[in-house]
């Protein structure tokens, strides 16, 4: 039998595109026509590489995996693509989660976009064009999620308990995800000293946390536990209401007869799931997707994708139940049930300091280390190859990731930044900035180049028979 229930995974990557010298450009439709024909020639699935809502950006996507080691193998390939295809334009991609120096992004006129900006305004949407980010999918039982109603409610009570469990799983990893994937020190080119992008894109009235979804946490931030899967589907219709809300305070008319551009957003199958940016939420493809992850280097990446699908592997082989509970500030195991850390806890104090002190938290590296063992734990003696690969990059996190195995510390790749690039004053210094990026391109290839020769694959090509015909990746 396959791996997690016959359950896969997938993720998308979202990075800015740079000239050699580092600065932004907007020349992502170029870059992408360039994707889709050596995506063709290699045997590769053109629909993977694909726009994002600014013409800075692009994205890539994986075709869902049943193993980290098939992901990996999907996401290298495909970042390989991505590279070349830069390269043949004198173009390079800047992976991490924020440009660190100022960035004006130009927005597609695209009416869905131009409909998100009116309601929660321009300014404030721009915030969200200077940051890149990486989303994670855990799939769920053929048919559970309905894009009507959110949780179907014609499949098996087995399938609507899996959904809710995942859900809240995806839900207690949040200020994990969060705290080591933490990646560009700079915001605007300045020291932030806080996770800029979670606090520019999701924003937090109680910290004062000013973002695109700041005033608006129904769209926008972690929503609580889900009790039951009927809480689950309550929490759809009470974001989508918040958000047709928004949209008449902000004099977005949404009737079919007034508003051509709301009417489309309406028509976008039904809009329920669609309008929906939170960190974590239910995909119209069949996954709970956990959006957390900054924009980061390769291996970052691999190693926090093992991290969550170890964990959703252990949570549905042992069957077990993920119960919030007062005072538990830990992933614990008792009496088939993973407790974790109760919402108050988690999207207040543990959030804070995911966001501002991070790794070198004492609150939040106690909360990471049970993480990390409940994922690696309860290992079977014997492992299928798929197996080792994953144990191999939750090993990476635990070595590379804990740069200080004397102090038993975490290190990220914001840190490593900081020490590399720090400023002699608040502002970094154009050159400064442009070095940053050069450095980070530079690393981006290196991984590419070492993660591909360690696996063993050649530079392209196909894998598992699975080509431009292959099931489309999961995707916004």
């Amino acid at each position: 039998m396959m791996r997690n229930l016959n359950r896969r995974i997938g993720l998308e990557q979202e990075f800015f595109i740079v000239n050699a010298e580092g600065i932004i450009v907007d020349r992502a439709d170029e870059l992408l026509q360039g994707c889709h024909h050596l995506a063709q020639t290699q045997g590769r699935n053109p629909k993977n590489f694909a726009p994002e809502f600014v013409k800075s950006m692009v994205e890539i996507n994986t075709e869902p995996a049943y193993s980290v080691a098939a992901l990996a193998n999907h996401y290298l390939r495909n970042l390989q693509i991505l590279l070349m295809a830069a390269k043949q334009m004198g173009l390079r991609l800047y992976p991490l989660s924020q440009y660190p120096l100022h960035l004006s992004p130009t927005i597609r006129d695209a009416p869905n976009y131009h409909l998100q900006a009116r309601t929660v305004g321009y300014d404030r949407f721009l915030d969200a064009g200077r940051c890149i980010g990486t989303h994670l999918h855990l799939e769920l039982a053929e048919g559970t999620v309905d894009p009507r109603v959110g949780v179907s409610y014609q499949v098996s009570p087995e399938a609507r308990a899996e959904a809710v469990n995942l859900y809240n799983l995806a839900t207690a990893m949040d200020a994990a995800v969060i705290a080591l994937s933490r990646a560009c020190p700079f915001y605007e080119g300045k020291v932030f000293g806080l996770a800029a992008r979670t606090v520019h894109y999701r924003g937090n009235e109680t910290f004062g946390w000013e973002g695109v979804y700041t005033h608006l946490p129904e769209v926008g931030a972690l929503r609580p536990y889900a009790d039951t899967v009927e809480h689950l589907v309550e929490q759809q219709f009470e974001r989508y209401y918040a958000w047709l809300a928004a949209m008449d305070l902000a004099g977005v008319e949404r009737t079919a007869s007034l508003s051509r551009k709301a009417t489309q957003f309406l028509n976008a199958g039904g809009s329920l799931l669609k309008s929906a940016w939170n960190p974590v939420r239910l995909n119209g493809h069949g996954t709970i997707e956990l959006r957390q992850t900054d924009g980061n280097y390769p291996d970052v990446i691999l190693s926090i994708a093992a991290l969550v699908y170890s964990a959703a592997d252990r949570v549905r082989r042992e069957k077990l139940i993920v119960r919030p509970a007062a005072g538990v500030h830990t992933f614990e195991v008792k009496d088939q049930q993973l407790l974790v850390p109760d919402f108050a806890y988690l999207n207040g104090e543990l959030l804070y300091a995911a966001v501002t002190e991070g790794v070198k938290q004492a609150q939040v590296k106690t909360y990471l280390d049970s993480l990390l063992q409940f994922a690696i734990g309860a290992e079977r003696d014997e492992k299928t190859a798929d197996q080792a690969a994953e144990s191999a990059y939750l090993e990476r996190l635990r070595t590379t990731i804990r740069a200080d195995n004397s102090e038993n510390t975490y290190q990220t790749t914001e840190a490593r930044l900081l020490e590399q690039f720090a400023p002699a004053t608040a502002e970094l210094t154009r050159e400064t900035g442009l070095a940053l990026v050069r450095t980070a391109c530079d690393q981006l290839e290196a991984q590419v180049d070492a993660l591909l020769h360690q696996l063993e694959l050649p530079l392209a090509g196909n894998d598992s028979g699975e080509g431009s015909h292959a099931k489309s990746a999961y995707r916004d």
